[in-house]
């Protein structure tokens, strides 16, 4: 098991969210105020994620957010406002400590999870990690990254299932890759980055979120400890990941469907 602030993540336990915005954006508090009321009105688990930085975009001209200082600064007021747990991800071992003064959890992005300095960083400031399976990766290749980050000193470390790189700018969701990682971690499937296409044409990733429910109830009905799903209020206005970020207006909806087939897994599972 896992726990992140005040929330247990842990394959056989009611499903946690970890939801918000790709980057940090203007209309970030709009987007907090919202999930923390479906969390509260719909008593679900919900962590919230923001990005300060992304520092893996395909062109220079991609926006990557406004930097760590500032970021870090806007998730402390959600923070205090909201009182959610948070999650940020961090790109430089030097990162993790200034990060790990705000954030709960600090995310290892997939493209880095096999960076060492990186992982035991995270792990030393004694914060949850959550670490993104890279899409190159076989899931029993987490096993190591997940050991490595534990014998760094971390306690509660969760994985993420978001992806493999099938031909050339494609990404499959393979179920056993979960059923795989459950063996030595709590783990979460991110609905929304595994439904990328990373040749959009034009210097950044697309995709197709059309198929987000689809990939959340499959995962869900797997039994795992978590779904994250980047939403945003605009998405064909976002900043980043404009074609993968689900919609806030559809959120609750979705997640009645998840917590619904959520309680009915672990219930038959635990019979």
């Amino acid at each position: 098991m896992a726990k992140i602030l005040n929330i247990n993540l842990e394959n056989n336990l009611p499903i946690t969210f970890i939801a918000g915005p790709c980057l940090i954006e203007p209309n970030v508090f709009e987007i907090a105020k919202r999930l923390k009321e479906i969390s509260d009105r719909k008593k679900i688990k919900l962590i919230f994620k923001a990005s300060y930085d992304k520092a893996n975009r395909q062109s220079l001209s991609s926006p990557r957010g406004g930097g760590i200082k500032k970021g870090l600064e806007i998730l402390l007021e959600i923070k205090k406002e909201f009182g959610l747990p948070i999650l940020t991800d961090i790109h430089h071992p030097e990162e993790a400590d200034e990060a790990a003064k705000v954030a709960d959890c600090l995310q290892i992005p997939a493209f880095l999870c096999r960076q060492t300095d990186l992982v035991i960083a995270a792990a030393k400031t004694g914060k949850a990690i959550n670490i993104k399976k890279g899409q190159f990766l076989a899931p029993q290749q987490m096993k190591s990254i997940v050991e490595k980050a534990a014998e760094s000193g971390a306690r509660d470390v969760i994985v993420t299932e978001r992806g493999t790189c099938f031909g050339y700018g494609d990404l499959i969701f393979d179920p056993r890759s979960i059923e795989i990682m459950k063996e030595f971690a709590p783990v979460v499937l991110d609905v929304t980055h595994a439904v990328q296409k990373s040749l959009a044409g034009d210097g950044r990733s697309g995709g197709d979120r059309r198929f987000v429910p689809a990939l959340a109830r499959a995962g869900t009905a797997l039994g795992l400890a978590g779904i994250f799903i980047e939403t945003h209020s605009d998405p064909q206005n976002a900043l980043s990941d404009r074609d993968t970020q689900w919609p806030l207006d559809d959120f609750e909806k979705l997640c009645d469907e998840i917590v619904m087939l959520d309680e009915v897994i672990k219930r038959k599972k635990n019979e």
